[in-house]
């Protein structure tokens, strides 16, 4: 006897108005279904990680308000062995920026706020740094507020450390000081997205995580998607993160983040279409808060940045794109969205080495090929973002490279950097293995290979068996110039005048400088050293990205240091008494 099915009443109508959705974008002539030969390019993009052996990603491609394309590659869960699919849900870092702005947006267009607002009118116990810092400023990131990560591991945190709202917070109410002026310069600040969450919740009455739940994530339909502050709680279908290992090949890359707004957003590729789909209906906040979304900072010198409301705004290839990328632990992820062209991508991967970015624009290559303005690859086949031809490698012999060697200081950003020759090679090096390699283009200019912009590092001044001066053009950023430097090589006895017990009241932190191996080495509250190399007199680098700077009084003797980082600038340290 044939079963006779029952179709309740709402799932018939969900399934009608489903269906009439599809009829409507038929109507104007959109496919429904991706073309198989550009479906092919990009899945060999991904065949690398077509493998449960290995984790991978998720992707999801969007075009005239369709998902054209969705796949998972990899292995969510290498312990159990359970595939990515386009609805493995992913922690997804700095992509959260756009939600938490979309929240504070949307609050201003109900009148409950401006963003013109001292942060303080809803965050009191923030000192009075004796300059105005808005709401606008942390949505842009000219706050001049130091960043919070940074702060932590300043303060002797670890990033697998369970790191909640509370801690972050205490760190921000004991600043004193900022990096800068608020509306002086653009400078990525994770503590200002923090601080826009809980301004969110103090304006709305709900927590944070239950109002972008009731007004952004459920009308959007991105039934996978929340913020997620409770760090035990367990989510059904979530990807793990992981890094290479030489030897075992993978290790978990552990994140037990319990925080909010700078990061957090657990989502799919699949939720994110509809997010990305919403730049072009406006359904969710309607076309005034999406213009707004959209629309770029300006510094207090009438300067635009490419950066809008927790979103870049940029160009490809001649083309314009909003998007954001995100990396916590071994967690990587990118969104970029074409607004003329109606064309999005995401992709969320659990693998820290993955480089989401470079896979959305091949993607966007294959897919709008013919919008694109073509262009010669750079030096290693490196693309600039802006569009812009790259100019073609120039030959130089390799004994003539040894001139370019040699240590610069850069002053702007107290950094310093090393140019040196490895196997015929030029190789620009900031720190440990954070280097790249420096193809000529003329006689005395060089292209940074395998970087995204058109990175351009020009030797001049001539002074015997050295340039005296570099400078390095990057796109969208003030040109940077470092000068020559003899190398500093202290003796033992010299580094006995550094050695010392410090504190920092803006941290509640304090180090031991002893002297281990015949070096300087910073000794934490964990009981942990890191080495300081010697750059030049009274100037440290310690592992590898923090600068110590010591400080002496009018007789010579030193009375403490400062600490910048590239996102924390000359934080204080007094040396305490014996």
């Amino acid at each position: 006897m044939r079963r006779i099915s029952f179709i309740p009443p709402l799932m018939l109508v969900i399934s009608l108005v489903v269906l009439m959705t599809d009829l409507s974008h038929a109507a104007t002539g959109v496919a429904l279904s991706a073309d198989p030969s550009l479906e092919s390019k990009v899945d060999a993009l991904f065949s690398k990680w077509n493998t449960l052996d290995s984790p991978g990603a998720a992707v999801a491609v969007i075009k005239d308000g369709i998902v054209i394309y969705r796949k998972g590659f990899g292995c969510a869960q290498l312990e159990y062995g359970i595939p990515i699919t386009p609805s493995t849900v992913f922690h997804v870092a700095s992509v959260s920026k756009q939600f938490t702005a979309m929240a504070i947006t949307m609050l201003e267009a109900a009148g409950k706020l401006s963003v013109d607002d001292d942060i303080r009118k809803y965050v009191p116990e923030l000192a009075d740094f004796g300059k105005t810092i808005t709401i606008r400023h942390l949505l842009h990131h000219t706050s001049g507020l130091r960043d919070q990560w940074e702060l932590l591991v300043l303060s002797g945190c670890r990033m697998d450390d369970v790191i909640t709202q509370a801690d972050i917070m205490d760190r921000l109410k004991r600043q004193r000081e900022l990096n800068f002026a608020p509306g002086e310069r653009y400078l990525y600040c994770n503590s200002g997205f923090t601080l826009l969450a809980e301004i969110v919740a103090r304006v709305s009455g709900q927590p944070f995580t239950q109002w972008t739940q009731e007004n952004i994530f459920r009308p959007l339909g991105m039934t996978s998607t929340h913020f997620h502050i409770d760090h035990k709680e367990i989510i059904k279908n979530r990807a793990y993160s992981y890094e290479g290992d030489a030897e075992k090949g993978f290790r978990q890359s552990v994140l037990n983040y319990a925080n909010v707004g700078a990061t957090s957003l657990f989502t799919t590729a699949e939720d994110m279409a509809n997010w990305m789909r919403n730049f072009e209906d406006k359904r969710v906040g309607g076309a005034a808060v999406m213009d707004k979304m959209l629309t770029k900072g300006v510094l207090a010198s009438g300067s635009e940045i490419p950066y809008g409301r927790g979103i870049e705004v940029n160009e490809y290839k001649g083309l314009n794109w909003i998007g954001h990328s995100g990396g916590d632990a071994g967690f990587r992820s990118y969104v970029m969205y074409f607004p003329g062209e109606r064309f999005g991508v995401a992709i969320f991967s659990n693998l820290a080495s993955f480089d989401p970015g470079a896979l959305s624009r091949q993607i966007a290559d294959i897919y709008l090929a013919s919008q694109l303005k073509q262009q010669e690859p750079g030096p290693g086949g490196a693309t600039p973002l802006s569009g812009k031809p790259a100019t073609k490698p120039f030959s130089l012999p390799a004994k003539s490279l040894e001139v370019f060697q040699g240590t610069y200081w850069i002053e702007a950003t107290q950094a310093m950097r090393k140019i040196v020759l490895d196997k015929d090679k030029l190789i620009y090096v900031r720190s440990g293995d954070n280097k790249s390699e420096l193809a000529p283009v003329s006689a005395t200019e060089f292209m940074m290979k395998d970087t995204p912009n058109s990175i351009r590092v020009t030797f001049s001044d001539k002074a015997g068996t050295h340039y005296e001066i570099i400078t390095v053009v990057v796109a969208n950023e003030p040109t940077v110039v470092g000068k020559w430097m003899e190398p500093f090589s202290p003796t033992e006895g010299v580094l006995r005048e550094y050695v010392g017990r410090y504190y920092s009241e803006e941290l509640d932190a304090r180090y031991d400088i002893v002297i281990k191996s015949g070096a300087l080495s910073v000794h934490d509250r964990r009981g942990e050293d890191t080495p300081a190399v010697a750059q030049k007199k009274d100037l440290f680098l310690a592992g590898g990205f923090a600068m110590i700077q010591f400080q002496r009084d009018g007789s010579g003797a030193i009375t403490g240091f400062t600490v910048s980082t590239q996102r924390v600038l000359n934080l204080k340290f007094v040396k305490m008494k014996s």
